[in-house]
């Protein structure tokens, strides 16, 4: 119990970026696989239009509710800045999932989607939190 008590604040923002984050990050990565497969528009491309549609979203509700009550709330100009720059990070990354194993290693647009499930939210969650919303 003494590990909630020293981390009830990070577990609580974790649990709320799980919670919205996972949202997004299965409309963004399920966006993806079916604009690529469905509709068969380029993969990268499917990616692209779906961190657009998504990306003012994410950065509403990880604000308002993720990371509700953390860090200063000032600055508003400097920490949409800095959001916009994680989300590209998390962006860039997912690009290169795509054209890594669907563009290099030829394989089925949803090979991505695990990478895009489990490694960037990592990312986004640690450099939200220390940079973002701090």
């Amino acid at each position: 119990m003494k590990i909630i008590e020293r981390h009830g604040e990070i577990l609580g923002q974790l649990i709320r970026f799980g919670l919205t984050g996972g949202l997004l990050t299965v409309l963004v990565a399920g966006g993806y696989w079916l604009v690529a497969t469905l509709l068969h528009v380029e993969p990268m491309l499917s990616l692209t239009l779906n961190f657009i549609l998504f990306t003012g979203l994410g950065y509403l509700l990880h604000s308002r509710f993720s990371f509700r009550g953390h860090g200063a709330r000032d600055r508003a100009a400097a920490r949409t800045a800095r959001f916009f720059t994680v989300n590209l990070i998390g962006f860039l990354s997912n690009q290169f999932f795509v054209w890594l194993l669907v563009k290099q290693l030829n394989g089925p647009t949803w090979w991505p989607v695990l990478p895009i499930l489990f490694v960037t939210p990592l990312i986004t969650f640690a450099l939200n939190r220390r940079w973002v919303f701090a």
